[in-house]
């Protein structure tokens, strides 16, 4: 004879792999009717539970083959003990979730299905199981009362689905707890269980997500308003269990977000939905708050993806990108939101934020003995500050006339982030290069970084509008120009900034531009357009970067050079010296130190000259990225091996011994060489065969060969990337149709080569 248990078991393992159910309806209605203890429930008003210990109009079983126990749920506790009743009410509302999930999934078989939802109608209908569950919420025992509202989110989203009105007794709870702001744990559950059933919504496939949502908004919309006022008017400092309210402010925004992320996405309008629009101080001042650094950064990032239009991106990835759904009343919101949070900064935001807390790790915050912390900033917060600010700067700026205006106040809000900034970015920011703070700040982060990087081009598009219909003499233009560079929004500095980060690694913006979790493609078509029309001070700028890496590598190989001397008067064996200008680095002058002490300085260090020479003739140094792009046939490789050995054969006997040496040193070679999408008739850069080697390596800025260095790197980079596409396009493998794209590159190689024609 089976235990009860042992039936429920049965019926969980018959619904998990969704298999019909045989018995009557009714028998299963009364093994997944809850049932309560009297000693968790003894503080339980009589009025709310009374009626939950019994089920009206429900029979015992009829099958001897489902159960043998004659007793109704009230008489559990008579049969088993305290253990085993939790053990079986937990069984109970795992059973009813996964019954629901499967009647909610296409997967399950017709028949199975219709019989699930019969079986949850009835139990709906019958046993009152909502107001049960709602009890469940006082519940001591933790893990009981979260089964409850997941059960009962999965419920009441399975009445939405199928029109059925929503049980008054809970609707009445939640507007009850929600009225005013209490330390009571069913705040935090009335909370957690209306964002799990938004939640569901979102998930759903169906196509009348917008109705289901506006008819479980409608009771609450409201009531939300007065909750947000009530809990963010709190004085956190006078709450002796602060763990209450910080508990409250994490659940009240996920549902925040999910409120917002269901305007953008569903194209729903209530009020609850633009709360944090209509008084933004409310969040932005919880930032201020002596609160622990996790919810100061989780409101900060908050508050980032309103922003970037960011919110529940998670839960929305199958539609369109918000980005591209024009919505007029959302983008007045956005600018007030934006005009806050400058004001906030101007109020001294940034002087309030600690960034040198505990660093959150996968593993948590605590150290493990015998281990240290590495010490340094908490970079979450300093991303996100940052592109609060560059974010904030470009939506106000979009509704600004005024260029006067938005210079003043670029110089502002961009002096206070740099000096928030300074003091954690090491090495510290040269003079020179104020515009490297994005690529430093955002390194780890590739999706902020090319969103900052988007936001700051739209700002210099905007002011350089302004500033060419009010300003043309040359000297206005040259303090236009140092402007962009005093407050770190040079566009043409940061995207040099970037190359370099990644090495001038075609490869890599190939996967950005393949990537759809980057705004990469937008920023990239925008600055290509922008080069076409200011070529001239790209090169200039180029020309900078080379003088500033040419002094770099007079110190870096001053430093080799007096190592090597000091280990060959020492008669040691020097151990090899990785090659300087590495992947986030980049160094103008790359250095290999041989084996051997007893070899000559000469082979040992090749200054930025020749190596760029070694690039212009067909040569170039070791890379450690391997192509993104794989041959599918011989036929391709063959293409590339024979027009690697045709460019080869045309190099000099000085270079091949030189490049020689460096893959005997670093202990790699380069098998294959990218072909282009239309191989130049011309090098890029004309031959300087009889460039010598630099011994001492005393690079003077004029020596430096007209268009070499950072300018040929990036026109090379970008035809890598031009033959990268053109050969995925060829086998329908690119995503989207980059014609456009491919035209921008090829426009940008012309205007190089036309350039070099001119020296």
């Amino acid at each position: 004879m089976k235990s009860f248990f042992e039936v429920l078991e049965h019926l969980y393992k018959k619904v998990l792999l969704g298999a019909t159910l045989e018995n009557d309806i009714h028998d299963y209605i009364f093994y997944l009717n809850p049932a309560f203890s009297d000693q968790d429930y003894s503080t339980t008003a009589s009025s709310e539970c009374s009626h939950t210990f019994g089920v009206q109009g429900t029979r015992e079983p009829s099958s001897v083959s489902l159960a043998t126990i004659s007793g109704a749920p009230v008489c559990l506790k008579r049969h088993s003990e305290m253990g085993s009743a939790r053990e079986i009410m937990l069984l109970q509302l795992t059973v009813i979730r996964v019954m629901v999930t499967r009647i909610l999934s296409v997967k399950t078989e017709f028949h199975a299905r219709e019989k699930y939802r019969e079986i949850i109608k009835i139990l709906l209908k019958s046993s009152d199981i909502d107001s049960k569950l709602t009890c469940m919420f006082q519940n001591s025992d933790k893990l009981l009362s979260h089964m409850a509202a997941k059960c009962l989110a999965l419920l009441l989203y399975f009445q939405l689905r199928e029109k059925i009105t929503l049980s008054n007794s809970w609707i009445s709870f939640c507007q009850k707890n929600l009225s005013e702001y209490s330390e009571s744990d069913k705040v935090v559950y009335c909370l957690w269980t209306l964002t799990a059933i938004i939640k569901e919504i979102f998930k759903d496939t169906c196509s009348q997500k917008t109705e289901i949502l506006k008819q479980f908004l409608t009771p609450f919309h409201t009531i939300f308003e007065v909750f947000y006022n009530s809990l963010f008017s709190q004085h956190f400092e006078n709450h002796q269990d602060t763990s209450k309210i910080v508990n409250s402010l994490i659940c009240f925004l996920e549902l925040l977000e999910l409120l917002i992320a269901s305007r953008i996405h569903l194209k729903l309008h209530f009020t609850c939905q633009r709360i944090l629009f209509l008084k933004p101080s409310y969040v932005l001042d919880v930032i201020t708050w002596p609160v622990q650094a996790f919810v100061k950064r989780k409101f900060i990032v908050f508050i980032k993806k309103c922003l970037l239009r960011k919110v529940g991106e998670d839960l929305c990835q199958e539609w369109v990108p918000a980005s591209v759904l024009p919505d007029h009343h959302l983008h007045v919101d956005l600018l007030a939101l934006a005009d806050a949070v400058l004001q906030a900064v101007d109020l001294g935001l940034l002087r309030t934020l600690s960034v040198h807390g505990k660093p959150s790790c996968f593993g948590g915050d605590e150290v493990q003995p015998g281990s240290e912390r590495v010490p340094g900033p908490d970079h979450v917060i300093l991303r996100a500050a940052s592109l609060l600010i560059i974010k904030s700067l470009e939506i106000k700026f979009q509704n600004c006339a005024s260029a006067n205006e938005m210079k003043v106040d670029l110089q502002r809000f961009m002096s206070e982030l740099l000096t928030f900034l300074k003091p954690h970015l090491k090495p510290s920011l040269q003079s020179h290069s104020q515009c490297e703070w994005l690529s430093r700040v955002f390194i780890e982060q590739d999706d902020d970084m090319l969103e900052a990087a988007k936001a700051s081009l739209g700002i210099y598009l905007k002011l350089t509008r302004e500033h060419e219909a009010t300003e043309s003499l040359t000297q206005e233009k040259e303090m236009w120009n140092h402007h962009t560079h005093e407050n770190g929004y040079n566009p043409h500095c940061i995207f040099l900034f970037l190359l370099k980060n990644i090495g001038f690694d075609s490869t890599v913006l190939l996967d950005f531009l393949i990537s759809s979790e980057t705004c990469f493609l937008e920023y990239f078509v925008r600055y290509l357009k922008l080069l076409q029309k200011d070529w001239d001070n790209f090169f200039t700028i180029c020309k900078n970067f080379d003088v500033t890496e040419s002094k770099d590598s007079v110190n870096i190989c001053g430093c080799i050079f007096s190592l090597v001397q000091d280990r060959s008067s020492n008669q040691t064996e020097p151990s090899p010296l990785a090659a300087l200008g590495s992947h986030r680095n980049a160094h103008a002058c790359i250095s290999w130190v041989s084996h051997a002490s007893s070899e000559p300085l000469d082979q040992v260090v090749m200054s930025e000259e020749t190596h760029v020479t070694l690039q212009a003739n067909g040569l170039s140094p070791p890379r450690a990225s391997q192509s993104l792009v794989d041959y599918d046939s011989s036929d391709d490789s063959e293409v590339e091996s024979t027009d690697q050995r045709l460019s080869s054969s045309k190099t000099t006997s000085l270079h091949q011994e030189a490049m020689k040496k460096i893959q005997d040193t670093v202990g790699t070679s380069r098998d294959k060489k990218e072909i282009s999408l239309e191989p130049p008739s011309r090098p890029l850069v004309p031959r300087e065969s009889n460039t010598p080697f630099s011994v001492d390596c005393d690079i003077a800025p004029n020596k430096i060969v007209s268009g070499v260095g950072i300018s040929y790197r990036t026109v090379k980079c970008f035809e890598e990337l031009q033959g990268a596409i053109y050969r995925l396009q060829k086998k329908n493998l690119f995503p989207y149709n980059p014609t456009a794209l491919l035209k921008l590159l090829k426009h940008i190689k012309a205007i190089y080569n036309k350039s070099m024609n001119h020296l």
